[in-house]
């Protein structure tokens, strides 16, 4: 299955808490982590909640 690499780019000043807990859950802690997850709908949907926040790249 594929992967993606999920990058925080931006930190959490000014956003809500449940944007906060998405990349808090998806394992983004800092700006600049990057983390591997599977590409499955869960994950995609947490990516979509904050996309304003990460980048998303395929991963091998």
């Amino acid at each position: 299955m594929a992967n993606l690499k999920v990058t925080l780019i931006r930190g959490f000043a000014g956003k809500t808490e449940a944007q906060k807990e998405t990349a808090k859950s998806l394992g983004l802690r800092k700006i600049g982590q990057s983390v591997i997850r599977e590409d499955n709908p869960v994950y995609r949907g947490m990516i979509a909640k904050i996309n304003h926040m990460v980048t998303v790249e395929e991963a091998d």
